[in-house]
């Protein structure tokens, strides 16, 4: 019977640790702010998002392997509401931010990705703490439900796009909302 109890004890304390270092008690505060502007390098992808990962790790290592870009900012662009809209029907962009010292290069990456300029203007603006798989899906469940309420507080439209921005160096991901007026 002890034994089980001190199972049980260290179990608790390790799914603790492991939810509270992941983000899971991140207050997540969204703001207004002009943000965008980057080169982005990127695949359409129609189908359920949970599959963009792997595409972004594609696009990456065929930017570091064929054009010598390492790059250390991935984006999932998502336009629709997987709560509305059926998984197989699911639109995004997926690919990574190509750093200014890496834009000469641009011109030999249209031949295999897409590529476009981030359109600069305000949006809804989410960070969350990225230490891993768990902070992904701890943020998907606290900052969209954050940035809903951000939009309905505000009397801005529920639609519009989310970029999420893996930003790797400082271990974060940013949420950035199309405003809809």
């Amino acid at each position: 019977m002890k034994i089980t109890l001190v199972v049980i004890g260290v179990i608790s304390v390790l799914i603790a640790t492991a939810f509270i270092y992941y983000g899971g008690l991140s207050k997540v505060n969204c703001r207004v702010e002009k943000q965008g502007g980057e080169t982005l390098a990127y695949r359409q992808m129609t189908g359920d998002y949970a599959k963009s990962a792997k595409l972004m790790d594609e696009i990456y290592y065929s930017l570091l392997n064929d054009y010598g870009i390492e790059t250390f900012k991935g984006f999932g662009i998502y336009y629709d509401n997987p709560k509305e809209v059926e998984k197989t029907k699911l639109r995004s962009e997926i690919g990574c931010i190509i750093e200014e010292k890496d834009l000469s290069k641009v011109a030999d990456i249209k031949e295999n990705l897409q590529i476009k300029t981030f359109p600069e203007k305000s949006y809804i603006i989410a960070e969350f703490p990225n230490k891993g798989k768990l902070s992904i899906i701890f943020g998907i469940i606290k900052v969209y439900s954050a940035m809903d309420k951000f939009v309905k507080e505000k009397g801005y439209k529920k639609e519009g796009a989310v970029m999420e921005i893996y930003d790797v160096p400082n271990k974060k991901i940013i949420y950035r909302k199309e405003i809809v007026e």
